[in-house]
């Protein structure tokens, strides 16, 4: 007769229901990742932010309601949305933006359809799987940090020195930063909070900034601050070699004043850290988290948001009747059809 060889300990160990068998921690990163994942299906913020969007942006519980139900009636009457998202996260896109001023958010959520739809080779079929975005990816061109800064904002690093001109042109550079947005833009927190850019430009090339005809970049600019619902709240430039320096002063002329004061050139690192906490950057900038770390994590989210990247593609606007109110001659234009509409 064979003989156990397991302990009583282990003999109940091996009968108990696998359903109590006790289940891995979570780590403090688990738990927030596990919130904001929650936050972001709902769309509501968490309770220690919800005065904050009282006094930042008129946000109530009656108001969100009545301003979703208004933004919705908009879209179902438009002469020329044929297809839209109409969930709570995405519409709460435009009006965190616009602090619920619904004219103005109906006006830049028209505008967001019309640049995608006008302007196809930037916006559209981002996709994480093409073999061209996925390498730009891979590279770590450009990476939204896992960790928040101390204003609570969404800091988002490009470094020009991980994108190659020589195999990479303009469009795909434009494809990975829409890729990158749209990932985020239905963080509820985000929406709140806004976004930190940090733009390290050692390493650029001539070719790099040959990469875009400065009408490219007058219009990709406006597409950014008026069309694009991100609340944008400082934007660092660090490492610019001397034959960049004309090139960002031009793309700052373009920007609003309000943004322009938003902006902040540094000449290296050290100065850099002075307004980034170092402890949120990857390792290679002074942080803990190795830069690869943060790309594959990166490249797992893009990855089981596929599906959802790719649907954005579904919506659609007639730019035929949209040139009644001269949106495909001027895609910033406030003269929005949402002013021959009630909004009641």
């Amino acid at each position: 007769m064979a003989t156990s060889v397991l302990q009583p300990e282990d003999c109940r160990r091996e009968h108990e229901p696998k359903d109590l068998v006790e289940a891995p921690r979570l780590t403090d990163d688990d738990r927030v990742r596990a919130m904001e994942e929650k936050e972001r299906e709902t769309g509501d913020l968490p309770p220690e932010l919800i005065e904050t969007a009282r006094l930042e942006l008129r946000e109530e519980p009656a108001i969100r309601e009545h301003a979703l139900k208004q933004m919705r009636h908009y879209i179902e009457k438009h002469p020329a949305i044929k297809r839209c998202r109409t969930d709570t996260p995405f519409l709460l896109r435009f009006l965190r933006t616009k602090k619920y001023s619904v004219p103005q958010a109906c006006s830049m959520l028209e505008r967001y359809l019309t640049i995608r739809q006008m302007h196809p080779q930037w916006f559209h079929k981002l996709d994480p799987l093409d073999p061209k975005i996925a390498a730009v990816i891979d590279a770590g061109y450009l990476v939204p940090l896992p960790k928040r800064d101390a204003l609570g904002r969404r800091v988002i690093l490009s470094a020009i020195g991980r994108y190659d001109p020589h195999v990479f042109d303009s469009n795909t550079m434009a494809k990975v930063h829409s890729l990158i947005v749209e990932l985020l833009l239905d963080e509820p927190r985000s929406q709140l909070q806004g976004y930190t850019h940090v733009n390290d430009e050692a390493g650029m090339q001539m070719p790099h900034l040959s990469l875009w005809s400065l009408t490219d970049v007058r219009t990709m600019l406006n597409c950014i601050q008026n069309s694009t619902p991100m609340r944008h709240k400082c934007t660092h430039f660090v490492n610019i070699p001397h034959y960049g320096t004309k090139f960002f002063e031009f793309c700052v002329s373009l920007l609003s004043d309000k943004l322009k004061d938003r902006v902040m050139f540094h000449r290296n690192a050290e100065e850099l850290v002075k307004h980034v906490d170092p402890a949120i950057l990857p390792k290679e900038y002074g942080g803990t988290v190795p830069l690869r770390d943060m790309i594959e994590e990166l490249k797992r989210n893009l990855l089981a948001r596929r599906n959802e990247l790719m649907a954005l593609d579904d919506m659609c606007v007639d730019l035929h009747a949209l040139g009644k109110n001269d949106l495909t001659q001027d895609v910033h234009s406030t003269v929005g059809s949402f002013r021959k509409l009630e909004l009641d």
